[in-house]
């Protein structure tokens, strides 16, 4: 076991200096990934649903769901954002539109001076969320395994969910077999909160994950998708929660390279600040949505002869 080791950290030294004496100081790579996020549908009354239904409402979701994405980076920056194609009519950009306030545009990291911007739409605004980049503390581990053409390492993570992130969503109270139950002691009782006046008080989410990513020294930036960064090569795969996102092709140094730019239109604001507009926003709908109701828990707001 530990003759095995010691030869993995070799493997690690040899690949890594390798590719540091084979990267000219102004070369470009675009890295393209898959990104997947799984969702059980029985958790919001998918066991309800006539099977038509419950198909049509799949086929919406993946759109929202599955999304191609290009990572364009040099040494010390990279911006990443979605390879966009023609959708399908009627097929939105998932839920109606809905999605598209919580994803984001382009994302701009620079690991030089250590900053990052987002481009956001909440709700037809557009916001330039300007912070300071945020590593994980990785985990280094000697396992290995082969994506293409790179030999990847492991390495993991603890990730603090921001609370507005709809890949970690959950339904609230959920019983395992999807119905609205909860335990109360030794018995199952029926949640009596079934029909909340406020929806996303349904919703919750983790306030950790594990992140485990793979990552190649062939290609020696600190560079990932997404938030991900900050180890010895360019991270090709990373599982967190309910989303895999995977590299499926790679070019390095492509004969007409891209200025990567950080996003410029919009009102900047910090993460914190963005999440207070969020939390002013879905209190507005909430007061809302509780104000369409009547005393009977009823749509309308008023009583029915």
């Amino acid at each position: 076991m530990m003759k095995t080791s010691v030869s993995k950290i070799t493997l690690l030294i040899i690949i890594l200096c390798t590719g540091l004496f084979s990267f000219a100081q102004d070369f470009q790579g675009k890295a393209y990934y898959m990104s997947k996020t799984t969702v059980d549908l029985d958790q919001w009354g998918g066991r309800e649903m006539t099977p038509e239904r419950r198909k049509e409402i799949e086929a919406r979701m993946k759109n929202f769901l599955e999304k191609e994405y290009i990572l364009t980076f040099n040494k010390t920056e990279s911006i990443y954002k979605e390879d966009e194609k023609l959708e399908a009519p009627g097929s939105g950009r998932g839920f109606g539109g809905f999605g598209s306030s919580f994803t984001g545009g382009p994302k701009y990291k620079n690991v030089k001076t250590q900053e990052v911007v987002q481009d956001q739409e909440f709700f037809g605004k557009q916001f330039l969320i300007k912070d300071e980049l945020k590593g994980l503390e990785w985990k280094m581990g000697t396992e290995t395994k082969q994506i293409g053409q790179y030999t990847c390492f492991k390495a993991t993570a603890i990730k603090i969910v921001d609370k507005f992130d709809w890949r970690s969503m959950r339904r609230r109270g959920r019983g395992p077999k999807g119905d609205d139950k909860k335990k109360e002691g030794d018995k199952m009782v029926k949640d009596s909160t079934k029909v909340a006046e406020d929806p996303m008080s349904e919703i919750e989410v983790p306030k950790t994950i594990e992140v485990v990513a793979w990552y190649t020294p062939q290609i020696p930036i600190n560079q990932g998708p997404d938030d991900y960064w900050g180890l010895p090569g360019l991270i090709l795969e990373v599982n967190a929660d309910r989303t895999t996102i995977l590299c499926t092709k790679i070019v390095m140094n492509p004969d007409e390279k891209e200025d990567i730019e950080q996003p410029k239109k919009g009102e900047e604001v910090t993460q914190a600040k963005y999440n207070e507009i969020i939390t002013k926003k879905m209190k507005e709908m909430r007061e809302m949505y509780g104000g369409r109701r009547g005393r009977d828990g009823r749509r309308g707001g008023g009583r029915r002869n």
